[in-house]
């Protein structure tokens, strides 16, 4: 079978001595070279999500987090500029925010006591008749800026790059899914702020990537969660009409919509339902669009990998962050619908935390088996993990490759975009 990039060659002609288009080496996911390329070129070059606008809404908000390894300050200044600005004080490197947000006008380093606008400018050093103007411009030692920033529907995206495709050419096809996501909420917009849960485990960032859009392990790994709720066969067993799709550019989604489209049907027969699309197509002036809209979300239809390390699912949006190759951070955010009731919002929250909480019926399994992997890996007898389930059914759709939602195809998709980036070596 014929596999393609983005640029229309072959994919087998990147070459990776770890990396092949249908399996991977052991070591992709053990390797500390392999870890440092990945921040450089990857994490290095491409965009990477650091927050949404609701979360610096105000002058002085400010947030910080991680673009790959690099530690960054996403801030709004009195005049209502957005910036993200590495955080690293340029005298001595000591990171100058230690919050995970706030709302402040200035950063303040507590090595030396240098301190920031929120803008990145250096007000002054401290003790500044040791420094002569002849050798020191206080313009000079602003906070590094990182050189590109936009959003979409809300989304902060950053890239350490300079020059590149621009955000919406990165998102491709996954934007419209994104815009699913978003049209549900009545004034248009979703918030963050009904907190944040956190968890890490010892195991590659990428083992958490791939898990997010694999439609093979629910009815295994969660079937006591899927059993209880009556879900698990129909959604993900082998006569689901749901699928697994590579959607370009890394992309990957789990689309589950079909399987549960007669239940959501049923509900927007009832006076709640009808009212709620007589809304919503007064909102969006498209009733078949609000009928998609709602459908879709009614129980959060699809889980998407926007590459390398976002994911939207449910009602959150997840985070993972790569901080050692062999340990990784994931912050799970829930979203809510602006304009939504209270009630609505709430069952929302309730939702996630029933699945994806620190007690919940799925994510606590999914940490298990990273651990698991992570001690299979040291096994030396087999050298490679392959992604092959579906290989001969897949369909293509312009750049989207589609299959049974059990099949590989977002794992290969993530790997073809890894090999892009990766696979041409200086």
């Amino acid at each position: 079978m014929s596999v393609t990039t983005n640029d229309g060659r072959p994919a087998a002609a990147l070459a990776h001595p770890l990396v092949e288009p249908h399996r991977v080496h052991r070591n992709v996911y053990l390797d500390e070279n392999v870890f440092r390329e990945e921040m450089a070129r990857i994490f290095g070059k491409t965009w990477i999500y650091v927050g949404h606008e609701s979360e610096v809404a105000r002058p002085g908000d400010y947030k910080s987090t991680f673009i790959g390894t690099q530690p960054v300050i996403v801030s709004r200044d009195e005049d209502g500029t957005l910036h993200v600005l590495l955080n690293r004080c340029t005298h001595r490197a000591a990171t100058v925010c230690q919050a995970a947000a706030g709302n402040s006008s200035y950063f303040r380093c507590e090595y030396h006591g240098w301190t920031f606008r929120n803008d990145g400018r250096l007000v002054a050093p401290t003790f500044s008749s040791g420094y002569d103007k002849a050798d020191f411009d206080p313009a000079d030692f602003a906070l590094a800026r990182v050189p590109r920033v936009d959003s979409y529907r809300g989304m902060i995206f950053a890239s350490l790059c300079r020059e590149g495709e621009s955000l919406r050419e990165h998102l491709g096809v996954a934007a419209w899914y994104i815009d699913l996501a978003v049209d549900l909420a009545p004034e248009g917009e979703i918030v963050l702020g009904a907190g944040t849960h956190k968890y890490a485990y010892g195991g590659n960032w990428k083992l958490q990537s791939e898990n997010g859009v694999d439609g093979y392990h629910p009815n295994f790994v969660h079937s006591a969660f899927l059993e209880t709720s009556g879900m698990g066969g129909s959604i993900f067993g082998p006569g689901s009409p749901g699928r697994a799709g590579a959607l370009g550019r890394g992309h990957g989604i789990l689309d589950f919509r079909a399987a549960i489209a007669p239940m959501m049907q049923a509900k927007l027969e009832t006076p709640a339902g009808t009212a709620a699309l007589e809304q919503l197509t007064r909102r969006l002036g498209d009733r078949q669009r609000a009928i998609e809209v709602l459908l879709a979300n009614a129980t959060q239809g699809y889980n998407l990998l926007i590459f390398p390390n976002l994911q939207i699912i449910g009602c959150q949006i997840r985070v993972i962050h790569p901080r050692r190759v062999g340990y990784s951070e994931v912050d799970l955010y829930p979203y809510l619908l602006k304009g939504a009731s209270d009630e609505e919002n709430t069952a929302r929250l309730r939702t996630h935390e029933a699945f994806y909480g620190p007690s919940g019926g799925g994510g606590p399994d999914d940490i298990e088996m990273f651990d698991r992997v992570a001690v299979g890996l040291a096994a030396e007898g087999v050298e490679w993990l392959p992604f092959l389930r579906g290989l001969r059914r897949e369909q293509i759709d312009g750049e989207a490759r589609w299959g049974h939602i059990t099949d590989e195809q977002p794992q290969r998709g993530f790997y073809h975009r890894w090999l892009e980036l990766m696979g041409e070596q200086p």
